[in-house]
């Protein structure tokens, strides 16, 4: 996946800016390093600070509320964004609504287990890490029976045809930041921010920022039991649903608003959630003050 994605910044790089030079280079992406004051960062976002690389790409699914950036760096573009449903991947090809009592469902998600625990809790749900191949491979070898995966994840991976069916975000809600690529830069490289800015899409942007100011408000990191998806509307409006979760699926609260401004809606979404409970759902590290 992160090979797919520096690719496709390379190939967007290369089309707005004929003759230019790019060399991928490639960071674990477990660990966490604590610099600058206390704040941690990836390993991606130390290489970028360090100066090993002038590009961070970053899926911003991945990428923690708290802080929204590390001091020092920038989000200078996000590209178009991509497919934000989840798919289910099955043996048989059978569709979620037909699967038989103690399917094994694969996934290491809180979220989307969750989701599977409401609405099918007939199903087992196995607890599968890896990259796709990986468990793509694990579920041929008859280690679980299906994947719920990423639909974004398998078009990177030219799999989609391994869909037996696309959920739609009111079935399984997105993680925040869902199908978002976020090109992370060095707040004093103005030459790469320039060329960033060429691949920025203000739509995604927005959207993005909106969904961002949610997971900060209610103090998230990646893992906290969030999820949410901002649309833009046919009048330019953003539509921002918001969700939090118990881990077991037996209670969800939800939020939705439209406003103009991302950040005041992000902000307006997740105070509803969190005047309606939402603090007892969330872990204790991720638990955001009294308002």
């Amino acid at each position: 996946m992160a090979q797919a994605q520096a690719e496709q910044v390379r190939a967007a790089l290369a089309t707005h800016h004929p003759g230019i030079t790019t060399e991928i280079v490639l960071h674990e992406p477990a660990g966490v390093t604590t610099v600058q004051k206390g704040t941690a960062v990836s390993a991606v976002e130390h290489a970028l600070l360090k100066g090993d690389c002038d590009v961070a790409v970053r899926c911003m699914k991945d990428v923690p509320g708290v802080p929204l950036t590390p001091m020092s760096a920038r989000f200078a573009a996000y590209l178009p964004r991509g497919d934000r449903r989840d798919a289910l991947v099955h043996r048989a090809g059978l569709p979620l609504d037909r699967l038989p009592d103690g399917t094994r469902i694969g996934t290491s998600s809180v979220r989307r287990a969750a989701h599977l625990a409401r609405s099918h809790p007939r199903l087992r749900v196995e607890s599968l890490r890896g990259g796709l191949d990986a468990r793509l491979a694990a579920m041929e070898a008859g280690v679980v029976d299906g994947l719920i995966v990423s639909v974004c994840a398998l078009d990177r991976a030219g799999q989609r045809r391994q869909a037996a069916e696309v959920l739609g975000v009111e079935r399984m809600c997105p993680p925040l930041g869902a199908a978002v690529v976020g090109l992370q830069c060095r707040d004093d490289d103005a030459t790469t921010i320039g060329l960033l800015a060429s691949l920025d899409d203000d739509r995604t942007r927005r959207e993005v920022t909106a969904e961002r100011v949610l997971l900060r408000v209610l103090k998230g990191r990646c893992e906290a039991p969030a999820a949410g998806h901002c649309t833009t509307r046919p009048d330019g409006r953003l539509s921002l649903r918001g969700t939090v979760f118990a881990a077991d699926g037996s209670r969800f609260l939800h939020s939705h608003h439209i406003g103009t401004d991302p950040a005041a809606l992000g902000t307006h979404v997740a105070h509803e959630l969190l005047s309606s409970g939402a603090r007892d759902l969330l872990p204790a590290h991720v638990h955001a003050p009294a308002l």
